[in-house]
């Protein structure tokens, strides 16, 4: 097979090739349940944000719902309990239960970093 070797083809091979090497990072989308303003709701709420602000600045969308506002759809999600954390974006969707007080193991279990064995 004959590889073109002219100016603009070698500038069309390096563009694609330089353009690969730039990954674009996602953005990612997080849902809480939490009920009303108990102390665990507020603590998950205060760890998910800074959570996100250290690790994943500019790159989150965080949307809260209080089951006691919105029973239905906690209900439909499938939420038991509060603090319930759902990561929407990227797939797949993770589930994570608890006030997020163990951020090295939040971010493992929401695939935020690679679990070292």
């Amino acid at each position: 097979m004959a590889v073109c070797a002219c100016a603009s083809c070698v500038a069309a091979t390096r563009r694609s090739t330089s353009e690969r090497r730039v990954t674009r990072r996602p953005t990612y989308k997080f849902r809480l349940y939490v009920a009303d303003d108990t102390m665990n709701s507020a603590q998950a709420t205060a760890n998910l944000q800074a959570l996100c602000k250290t690790h994943l600045p500019n790159r989150h969308e965080i949307e809260i719902v209080d089951v006691f506002k919105d029973p239905q759809r906690a209900i439909l999600e499938g939420i038991r309990m509060t603090p319930t954390l759902l990561r929407l974006a990227p797939l797949p969707i993770r589930r994570i239960v608890g006030t997020l007080v163990d951020t090295q193991r939040v971010m493992e279990t929401l695939g935020l970093v690679t679990s070292v064995p």
